[in-house]
């Protein structure tokens, strides 16, 4: 506290505040511009490669926790013993040009697997899951997740010395190894044995574009319809009644729209990562009823290469519907040419903190995707192709077209 109370009077002295203007050229307005009825950015968007450089390279201005943590502060009692679950901390770093990015530290090497005892709501929030689902969504051309990369932060110089949020300056700590340390006040634990530690300053994390505010772009979170009970033993209708998707059909939009098949997409791409923790999802409403949906923190996938969850995939072995574009897509990547553990491997050195997944994620990765590829296979076996594969809104591609799409 001390050392942050001099820094801040150093810099008051030397550093008087100026009026500061929004460059139009800033890669964050550049992907905010960016956004259409087609997804969060163009295909081999030039803006998207400098707002990864600039999140990976730019100094942070300031430091503070996420409005809904703020909201939940003073709800918390940290006299009581509070479990760890839900462990993972947060926070919103702020760059110049206004440019903001959620980051969110390491809290599980590499190498370790969620343990199988554990239930998909205690889970840890991995900081390379929300990197990696960044590059997947890309490969897919789906371009729903923010574009997220890696970078290793100085927490003293980073978070500490520019953080005006006196809570957060609390959580702040040096460590019996002398490393630099803090916690999450609240809302989800209040113990240091559950901090996050530099060494001695620097920690790996991840780091998450913000899309525009509220304000600007509002957008609607919806309960997913293969929501999950978040109770040790309680059930959803979905998981007990394999005709549970003609009742969904029944319900706008999901009657008459491209809904539904978004839904398939985003189940798709959650059993590809392992994430059940797909709860609710998020659009904008702007684009209507038949907008994209956003694929939204996806920190708690890859935790278990070892385990496909199947009933992921319950939209598609229940709805028998893909879209056509999506199925090309699949299929592209199950050629030995363009395999999707290599597709994934190549992307994924482009980061800072590669590797990035370990290679049995990276295997998993084609094991499941012909998981898919079988639920597919088997829906057209019963319904047949005309039934089970939409043309959607886009002009069906052929498969060198997809193959150009990849290359690029």
């Amino acid at each position: 506290s001390r050392r942050h109370r001099l820094y801040r009077e150093e810099l008051n002295l030397t550093s008087p505040l100026a009026p500061l203007s929004l460059r139009p050229e800033a890669s964050w307005l550049q992907f905010h511009l960016g956004i259409s009825r087609d997804g969060l950015y163009p295909r081999g968007s030039p803006a998207v490669s400098r707002l990864l450089r600039d999140m990976r390279e730019l100094p942070t201005v300031s430091a503070d926790y996420s409005q809904d943590e703020k909201a939940l502060l003073g709800a918390c009692d940290c006299s009581q013993v509070v479990k760890p679950s839900g462990v993972h901390l947060k926070l919103v770093l702020r760059f110049q040009d206004f440019g903001k990015a959620m980051f969110k530290p390491m809290r599980q090497k590499r190498e370790e697997e969620t343990p199988e005892d554990f239930f998909y709501f205690v889970d840890f929030q991995r900081h390379n899951a929300e990197i990696a689902a960044f590059h997947l969504d890309r490969i897919l051309d789906f371009r729903r997740v923010p574009p997220t990369v890696g970078r290793l932060i100085n927490v003293t110089k980073e978070i500490l010395e520019v953080t005006k949020n006196e809570v957060l300056q609390s959580v702040f700590f040096v460590s019996p190894a002398s490393n630099v340390c803090f916690f999450a006040k609240c809302p989800y634990m209040c113990k240091t044995e559950y901090a996050v530690c530099g060494n001695p300053h620097l920690l790996e994390g991840s780091l998450s574009a913000f899309l525009p505010s509220l304000n600007l772009a509002p957008r609607l979170s919806i309960p997913n319809p293969w929501i999950r009970s978040y109770s040790f033993d309680g059930k959803e209708e979905w998981e007990v009644n394999p005709h549970y998707c003609s009742t969904v059909r029944e319900i706008y939009p999901y009657s008459n729209s491209n809904r539904l098949l978004n839904i398939v997409d985003m189940a798709i791409f959650d059993f590809l990562i392992g994430n059940m923790d797909r709860h609710h999802y998020e659009m904008f409403t702007q684009f209507g009823d038949d907008g994209f949906l956003l694929h939204l923190d996806n920190a708690r996938g890859f935790g278990r290469h070892s385990h496909d969850e199947i009933s992921i995939l319950a939209p598609l072995s229940q709805c028998c519907i893909i879209k056509r574009t999506t199925l090309l897509r699949l299929q592209l990547l199950a050629e030995p040419e363009y395999q999707l553990s290599e597709v994934m491997r190549e992307s994924l050195l482009q980061d800072p903190l590669a590797p990035v997944l370990t290679e049995p994620h990276l295997l998993a990765l084609d094991r499941r995707l012909q998981l898919v590829l079988d639920a597919v296979g088997k829906c057209i076996d019963t319904f047949g192709e005309a039934t089970v594969v939409a043309n959607d809104t886009r002009q069906p591609q052929s498969p060198a077209e997809h193959r150009a799409k990849l290359d690029t």
